[in-house]
């Protein structure tokens, strides 16, 4: 469940923040894409509180990488619909912000395309393959 701030913290939170998450945060812009997002998954009456978990999440309240999980558990919405809306949310409004999100969470930010590619199991696969000796070589004297 996401935390519920008062006005008050909120504020606290948002002016600690650096200035590109600032603008971010009331973009014309950030709006748009949230709205377009909404109107292309389909989820419109869930716009609202999108925008909000969006507010959390740029604030440095709501880890970006919980975000698909909190649609489906606090909207209700089926896997599919979650990740399709959260894989926009990153490109469109995270990732332009990355770096100074990355700062805010002490965590790295990589696009969907890049996660598939460098799974813990392809990492351990590289790492097994690198082990093994390699009995084609010849020993060079």
């Amino acid at each position: 469940m996401v935390e519920k701030y008062t006005r008050e913290q909120f504020w606290k939170l948002y002016e600690k923040l650096p200035q590109e998450l600032k603008d971010a945060l009331f973009a014309e812009e950030t709006a748009d894409n949230i709205d377009d997002i909404c109107k292309r998954s389909k989820v419109s009456e869930n716009l609202k509180e999108i925008v909000e978990y969006v507010g959390h999440a740029l604030v440095g309240a709501l880890s970006p990488d919980k975000f698909q999980e909190i649609m489906e558990k606090e909207l209700g919405f089926k896997k599919n619909i979650a990740k399709k809306v959260t894989q926009e949310i990153n490109r469109f409004i995270f990732y332009p912000v990355k770096d100074s999100l990355e700062k805010l969470y002490n965590m790295e930010i990589i696009s969907s395309a890049r996660t598939e590619a460098t799974s813990p199991s392809a990492t351990e696969k590289e790492k097994n393959v690198s082990k093994r000796k390699d009995t084609y070589r010849e020993i060079v004297e």
